[in-house]
């Protein structure tokens, strides 16, 4: 649960009769993640052959989706038993292609039936409002002396049409207002047709185009639109159900059609980057330690004549080149997302997830400390996590840390004495029971609160060092775990600058207890300053002498000596500007009881419906406004003064072949 699973390197020679049996054994489990094999002497040449049957399988899926997507059918669960079979090319083709040809023929007239029905509601809209004229629009279209055009134009564009044709002789109606498109009628004498032509097209205007057999009075003409307009919705109609028939007739072969292409193709694709020997295949990859007994059994009774041969990786060392699975129960994903966001961690560090499952709530719950609204946020947390919400199911991940914010701000609710922003006496004077701090009231003892809210920070900030320092011990990275700004010499001076922190804090309300208690120690701060913060300053140095790197100093002796004082002024801003950052945490405790007062203000002393009205919107900003807040604020808290001290990240996800994904574990 600290680190994550412990992997093992296997590669495997597999006889060329066995490839697609193997193959199928590595895909059926999910343990399996796949490398390309990289051995001298070891072809891909195979790839070349298997790239065209993969790239056949790809098409064949997409093609499958494509009829699918015309039918309205979902792809719906895989099957839920064991279906790696590769499925011949020539017998799918043959069965998507029978499918194909029905459904296509059908929505290409459907689509053609559309379109109609699109071109007739339009010239029936453009004729509406001529529809009392009594003029034959075709003899008007093919008159020998007069131009003459019917349609629609951009409302911006009319003044340009007129603008162009200033010195034609012409006749310009607006048949029809618009704000986007009004209909107008354009006309002139024949012998300038080209311009007026010219001139129409220009400012974009869409002419009315009649298809064949629609002559006569507009009048005439829209009472034969209106009854084609009803042919066609009547054939649309039986396409559609024509098509539904298809969907009811060939949905569960087209599933089943889809998974085996797609399966097959999954297959190919892993044989692609498989080496090829003679008459054998290389395949590289790695395996859980806990999967590899039962994954290697399986694969001998696969195939007797297979060579396997496994690597064991030692946690220790950087190895960014293996796979990283987290071990992590249901109920720490929601963690294990927030952890990701950050970064993944490395083979063999600590996986943090544990340990901001519990951090992350606590300091959350401590800035919005309250009964009822992290009442409220635990049931919409518990809500999304169990999917309750259908339109929200995307984010059930996010339900877990919602939950947990608002269970622990229900708990810090009890120890500040605050219920929906109530507060002392406000709780017995409107709501009718008694409810006393179990602890402190924020708003009350402001000082109390910051200088714990610094103490804590200081707990954490400590427990990342040493972190921190468990991880490069780990590595083997000895130059880092001495002299490193997160080692021990970067530890030692954190504890001095506490210690001198708390001498010159002593006196003030706010000065941390944990500060001031190191200061109590008799240790000679201010020499063990001196000696560690010439360590630090020349700590690259000392570094390059640990891990015999040479040169030893890069670049001149003055520029090396600005930028160890510029490392040791950065680290001692580093030092309080991350432990003065919890202050954030009391702060927004008291601004949690401000806030609630200032509702309080607003809604006045008489309990009228107006005064609960204010009351519900103040808590709903609190739920809504003031928890994204709080929440991006503990985030920050997390990442950069607490992740910084210890976690590196940027380790290699774990991707097993598998031919359904599978969710992390």
């Amino acid at each position: 649960m600290f680190f994550p699973k412990a992997m093992t390197e296997l590669e495997l020679i597999v006889p060329a009769r066995d490839l697609l049996a193997v193959t199928q054994i590595l895909s059926r489990y999910g343990v399996f993640h796949q490398t390309d094999s990289a051995y001298p002497n070891v072809a891909t040449g195979s790839a070349n052959t298997w790239q065209e049957t993969a790239a056949s399988y790809a098409a064949f899926e997409r093609r499958i989706q494509a009829v699918m997507q015309t039918l309205s059918i979902d792809e719906g669960e895989p099957p839920s038993a064991e279906f790696d079979a590769m499925v011949e090319t020539e017998a799918l083709r043959l069965a998507v292609e029978r499918i194909e040809e029905e459904v296509k023929k059908t929505s290409d007239q459907l689509n053609i039936e559309k379109k109609r029905l699109e071109q007739l509601e339009n010239i029936l809209h453009q004729l509406e409002p001529v529809e009392d004229i009594e003029l034959d629009i075709a003899a008007l279209r093919n008159s020998r002396y007069t131009y003459s055009t019917l349609g629609l134009i951009p409302a911006a564009n009319v003044d340009r049409l007129q603008t162009s044709l200033a010195r034609v002789p012409y006749v310009f109606l607006t048949l029809r207002s618009d704000s986007q498109k009004p209909v107008v009628w354009l006309a002139g004498p024949q012998s300038n047709a080209d311009i007026l032509d010219r001139a129409a097209k220009s400012a974009y205007l869409d002419p009315l185009s009649l298809p064949e057999g629609y002559e006569g009075t507009p009048a005439k003409i829209i009472e034969s639109l209106h009854r084609s307009i009803e042919e066609t919705n009547q054939k649309i109609e039986e396409l559609k159900n024509t098509l539904a028939q298809y969907a009811k007739e060939h949905g569960g072969q087209l599933r089943e059609l889809l998974w085996q292409a797609h399966t097959s193709r999954v297959l190919s694709d892993a044989i692609v980057r498989y080496g090829q020997l003679k008459h054998t295949y290389v395949v590289t990859g790695w395996v859980p330690v806990d999967d590899l007994e039962d994954l290697t059994t399986r694969l001998r009774s696969a195939s007797r004549e297979i060579l396997i041969e496994t690597l064991p990786t030692t946690r220790y060392g950087h190895n960014s080149n293996v796979p990283v699975a987290l071990i992590n129960n249901k109920f720490l994903k929601p963690f294990q997302m927030l952890v990701n966001t950050y970064a993944r961690p490395r083979y063999g560090e600590i996986d943090p997830t544990i340990l901001i499952a519990f951090t992350f709530p606590l300091l959350f719950g401590a800035m919005f400390g309250d009964i009822g609204q992290g009442l409220v946020l635990f049931l919409l947390g518990w809500l999304l996590a169990s999917k309750k919400i259908k339109a929200l199911s995307g984010m059930s991940s996010l339900g877990g840390v919602i939950a947990a914010v608002g269970a622990m701000a229900t708990i810090f609710g009890f120890l500040y004495g605050s219920i929906f922003g109530f507060e002392g006496h406000l709780v017995e004077e409107y709501l009718g029971f008694t409810l006393h701090p179990l602890w402190l009231s924020p708003i009350d003892e402001i000082l109390r609160i910051l200088s714990f809210a610094i103490d804590v920070g200081i707990v954490l900030l400590c427990v990342g060092f040493l972190l921190g320092i468990f991880n490069h011990f780990r590595s083997k990275d000895w130059a880092h775990f001495i002299f490193g700004h997160n080692g021990i010499v970067g530890f030692a001076f954190y504890i001095v600058f506490l210690g001198l922190l708390g001498s010159f804090l002593s006196q003030s309300p706010i000065a941390p207890k944990i500060a001031v208690a190191i200061a109590s120690l008799p240790i000679p701060f201010t020499i063990l300053a001196i000696v560690f913060g010439i360590a630090i300053m020349f700590s690259s140095l000392l570094r390059n002498l640990v891990e015999g790197h040479r040169p030893l100093i890069e670049g001149g002796i003055a520029t090396f000596i600005i930028q160890s004082i510029m490392e040791l002024f950065e680290t001692l801003v580093s030092f309080l500007s991350n432990t003065l950052s919890y202050v954030r945490v009391g702060a927004f405790a008291v601004a949690h009881g401000g806030l609630s007062m200032a509702f309080f203000s607003i809604a006045g002393q008489e309990p009228d419906l107006g005064f609960w009205i204010t009351i519900f919107i103040g808590n709903i900003f609190f739920v809504v406004v003031e928890a994204l807040i709080v929440g991006i604020q503990t985030m920050r808290l997390s990442y950069y003064e607490f992740f910084g001290k210890f976690f590196t990240g940027g380790g290699m996800r774990f991707e097993p072949l598998t031919i359904t994904p599978k969710e992390e574990g």
